[in-house]
């Protein structure tokens, strides 16, 4: 019998595993407990799967990866742990178990292949496809499949429903540009513009690095730079993540900056974490730990550094929904509240359970649909009950989603991310 390959980089011990008490203060915080009430689908009922796996005694079956794969990921428990459990971690190292040594049916290994492997490494495939979804999008093929029903005949309406519009012009155009500060120069910033996010999300890209040069920042945006590894990560596929890791520590390595920025919250958990890819007698090991410690999420770096542009004013009552990885996995809740509230004119609404996920969680939503669409419905009825005009949040999937939720509930609210709001502030804003 051929001997398995070791999983690369941080792996748990059976310390990691036995700091769960089992006391059940992470119960109510789990989405998916919330949803089923089924201790195998809690924290601390997967993390007694796992380490049953992970000692020999269970094997990794159908029903152990079902249980998994049904986790966001989310990280809230993590938050409410006394005991400081790093789940974030537990899980992904199951996953990679799961992605060596289970074969899942040759559907989803293809699909799987396709996504991790052969889309997400590659810009030029990205920016094809995206035109693809884009043709799909607006010459009448989109509209037809809905009014015939066709797609709600294959069981795609749903996910057809959370399709990113895919822009006009994509910020790959971007990469390898630099934008001068307004003004006198506090900081010199390189911007980390994500993956898919140029192809649907670059309006929020060139909003964030207008915000920024009106705050007294020299925005850099290196050229080379790749998808962070964040969904290869949370999927397991652990040797492309790794590999991704590479070529950003490579890309970022000749820019001279004072913090490596990002609009994306899972993108920033990843990028904090991108010593936990490699093991410390890697060579890799001390260029990826240098390169977490200068990542920021934009929020945070905004309100470290202090709003200096003009700031218009903008009467509307906003709620905040966080975004996972940026609350759990960065643990920074005050500073996008911070930068909204600077901002003259907007009352901000505290949003009931805020801290619960909205059901995007990567590919979540397309992967785990009614759990994600039961998981959004829930966060609409807290959105509607707060009666106002803006939902905020600080991460591109979840823009997504809420606007997804907006349009499927009907709350007539408007979804933006912080960094959108805080640009049509600005004084010299376009908007």
């Amino acid at each position: 019998m051929a001997t398995q390959q070791p999983i690369p980089g941080a792996i748990p011990i059976y310390e990691d595993f036995s700091r769960c008490v089992h006391c059940g203060l992470c119960l109510n915080h789990c989405p998916t407990y919330r949803l089923w009430q089924l201790e195998a689908d809690s924290p601390r009922g997967r993390i007694r799967q796992m380490m049953l796996v992970n000692q020999g005694e269970l094997p990794v079956s159908e029903g152990f990866v079902d249980h998994i794969d049904k986790c966001l990921d989310c990280r809230s428990c993590e938050t409410a742990c006394p005991s400081a459990v790093n789940y974030g971690m537990l899980v992904e190292h199951a996953r990679a178990r799961i992605e060596r040594d289970y074969k899942r049916p040759l559907f989803s290994r293809i699909a799987r292949n396709f996504v991790y492997r052969q889309l997400l490494p590659h810009p030029e495939r990205i920016a094809m496809v995206a035109k693809l979804l884009r043709f799909y999008q607006r010459s009448g093929l989109q509209a037809a499949a809905r009014a015939t029903g066709i797609l709600k005949l294959l069981g795609l309406a749903e996910r057809d429903l959370l399709l990113p519009p895919v822009d006009s012009h994509f910020f790959f155009d971007q990469l390898g540009k630099t934008f001068p500060a307004q003004g006198t120069r506090r900081a010199r910033v390189a911007f980390f513009a994500g993956c898919v996010a140029n192809v649907t999300f670059t309006g929020l890209n060139e909003a964030t690095i207008r915000v920024l040069t009106a705050n007294g920042c020299e925005v850099a945006v290196p050229d080379g730079q790749f998808c962070c590894g964040a969904l290869s990560t949370h999927a397991g596929v652990r040797d492309v993540a790794r590999d991704l890791a590479r070529r950003n520590i490579a890309a970022f390595a000749a820019a001279n900056f004072d913090a490596l920025v990002t609009n994306a919250a899972g993108c920033g958990s990843t990028l904090k974490e991108y010593d936990h890819l490699f093991t410390a007698d890697e060579p890799e090991y001390s260029a990826a730990a240098a390169l977490a410690k200068k990542t920021r999420d934009v929020t945070e770096f905004l309100a470290e550094l202090g709003l200096s542009a003009s700031l218009k004013p903008i009467f509307a009552r906003v709620t905040y929904q966080d975004s996972c990885h940026l609350l759990h996995g960065q643990k920074i809740r005050e500073a996008p509240r911070q930068l909204l509230r600077a901002i003259p004119g907007v009352e901000l609404v505290e949003l009931p359970f805020a801290d619960i996920c909205c059901g995007s969680a990567g590919v979540y939503n397309v992967t785990q649909t009614r759990a994600s669409l039961d998981l959004l419905a829930e966060k609409m009825t807290c959105a509607k009950s707060t009666n106002t005009q803006i939902i905020a949040t600080a991460n591109p999937g979840c823009l997504l989603q809420l606007r997804a939720g907006v349009e499927i509930h009907k709350t007539q609210q408007e979804v933006l991310h912080v960094m959108e709001l805080l640009d049509r502030a600005c004084a010299n804003s376009p908007t």
